[in-house]
């Protein structure tokens, strides 16, 4: 009789125990009613998705309220994870992330790995360098140090640069990491998007920065999903109307002053 009591109370707890594991994996996916989806992003490149610490530690920037609108539009809040730009494409992967909004170029290594929305906003690579440095033109570059970030296009930027120009190409996980090594000296000049350039221009006077050219088949930024994310359509749909409508560029001029 003892053993029968020891057996249902045990099997009663199991259910208990596995209703309780479903009740945490639902929470995970669910605020209230409504789905959370994650975006992963990396922090350091505004004015797409950086950190104002002097106001708060949230993440801010154009990417973030895109992300954020179309998302609100579709009946999903949004998480926001930050980190190193390499990992982004494998967060996706692994599945530790539903989307990343980073400023990233769509190229066709990438489009093995995950799939892409529609172009959102196109920029252009800039050389970075001090304004005492000497570099004006490409060729000013040979035989040069030149930071990029890790697993950007402006690391593919660079190697490219290289077959014509010989360069030593450095990589660092930050864009102020980037800007660092120049202040100190270490890094000669660095790849960076002029959209992103122009906003640490203001704060670092001492730096200038000429435009390259870029391949118009792998320019502008878009969102990453997994592979077959029936998040790429439905992100697509919303986004195509932000366009039509106005709301895209309206967050265009909130956040880059209107230039594209």
């Amino acid at each position: 009789m003892k053993k029968a009591v020891i057996l249902i109370l045990t099997m009663v707890m199991s259910v208990g125990l596995l209703a309780a594991c479903g009740t945490s994996d639902n929470a995970n996916k669910k605020s209230g009613d409504k789905k959370v989806l994650v975006m992963a992003t990396s922090a350091d490149y505004p004015p797409f998705e950086y950190v104002e610490t002097k106001k708060s530690d949230d993440i801010i920037g154009f990417d973030v309220d895109l992300a954020k609108a179309i998302a609100g539009k579709l009946g999903y809040t949004l998480n926001v994870k930050d980190m190193d730009f390499g990992g982004l494409v494998q967060s996706l992967k692994s599945g530790q992330a539903d989307l990343v909004l980073a400023g990233m170029t769509p190229t066709e290594k990438r489009k093995k790995n995950v799939d892409f929305s529609d172009i959102y906003y196109t920029a252009h690579h800039l050389i970075v360098s001090k304004k005492d440095s000497g570099i004006e033109k490409l060729e000013d570059l040979k035989g040069k140090t030149v930071g990029v970030q890790l697993g950007s296009i402006q690391e593919g930027k660079a190697q490219e640069i290289n077959k014509q120009i010989p360069i030593k190409i450095e990589n660092r996980n930050r864009i102020p990491d980037l800007i660092q090594e120049m202040k100190s000296g270490r890094f000669d000049a660095a790849i960076i998007e002029d959209t992103v350039a122009k906003g640490y221009f203001e704060k670092e006077k001492d730096f200038k920065g000429f435009t390259i050219s870029d391949d118009p088949n792998e320019a502008g930024s878009a969102i990453a999903f997994p592979k077959n994310s029936e998040l790429t359509a439905k992100f697509n749909k919303e986004l195509k109307k932000m366009k039509e409508n106005g709301e895209l560029q309206k967050l265009v001029v909130k956040w880059f002053g209107g230039e594209k």
